[in-house]
């Protein structure tokens, strides 16, 4: 073997017991629990922000893998779930600071100068310290009647619709929003808010509509097919939030 075959074969040897080393060294650091709450360190540390030295964080009486598990916060002594708190008052809820791989207990994860609140609602990630957009897209199932929307990979919201009838039913496939209105007029003479509108299609999403009189349509068929091919949603403020977050071009999904 000459010298530079042997110089290949030496490197490549500490290579390997170096990926052997690092790999065996970090899975055991991922196996520590200083605390015994059944949380690893690494975790409480990265991902959760808790104490790894203390069982219950937050003091309330239950250890932080119970309250994780359970869905309640670790952080702060509350009867409520991870959805309706915001620990770091930043506005994004404690469950999706998680779901975006932020720090629930600060309020600018990356430093930046912008809330995590701030930037996912402007579309932006609270994990970046650079400015980088994510992708947006709407989804709709039809045989579940739901409609979902994602910033990235995080589903932001997900709530009951209503498309089309079997005699008129809503198209499958991956359509893009080319129009916003909103209040749009159908011709079937009734009023759509929140007007969402398919690129090269004649339907789109709304709010539910009225009448001129001010009846309201399909109150009590959300979660069932009622439209003439449109998607229906609540007026409960889900349409108006799908309104803001949906932009020209964004991808809407419907299977």
């Amino acid at each position: 073997m000459n010298n530079k075959n042997l110089f290949n074969f030496a490197f490549f040897i500490f290579i390997a017991f170096f990926f052997l080393f690092f790999t065996s060294a970090v899975q055991a650091a991922e196996a520590v629990d200083s605390d015994g709450d059944g949380v690893n360190d690494y975790d409480e540390i990265n991902i959760y922000h808790t104490d790894p030295n203390k069982a219950d964080t937050d003091g309330d009486g239950y250890n932080d893998k119970k309250e994780l598990i359970n869905g309640f916060s670790p952080w702060e002594k509350t009867n409520k779930k991870l959805e309706e708190t915001d620990f770091d008052k930043d506005g994004l809820t404690d469950r999706m600071e998680l779901n975006f791989h932020v720090d629930p207990t600060v309020a600018d994860t990356d430093g930046d100068g912008h809330s995590d609140g701030a930037e996912v609602k402007a579309g932006y990630d609270p994990a970046s310290s650079t400015l980088v957009k994510l992708k947006k897209r709407i989804e709709i199932n039809l045989a579940k009647q739901e409609l979902s929307y994602f910033l990235g990979k995080v589903r932001l919201e997900k709530f009951l619709a209503s498309s089309g009838t079997s005699a008129h039913p809503t198209p499958k496939g991956t359509f893009f929003v080319g129009n916003k209105s909103l209040k749009a007029w159908s011709s079937y003479g009734l009023w759509m808010p929140y007007w969402l509108g398919l690129k090269g299609q004649n339907f789109g999403l709304h709010e539910l509509p009225y009448w001129p009189n001010g009846y309201r349509e399909g109150e009590k068929d959300l979660g069932h097919p009622a439209s003439h091919g449109c998607v229906r949603v609540g007026r409960n403020g889900e349409a108006k939030a799908l309104y803001e977050f949906a932009e020209i071009g964004t991808p809407v999904v419907i299977y």
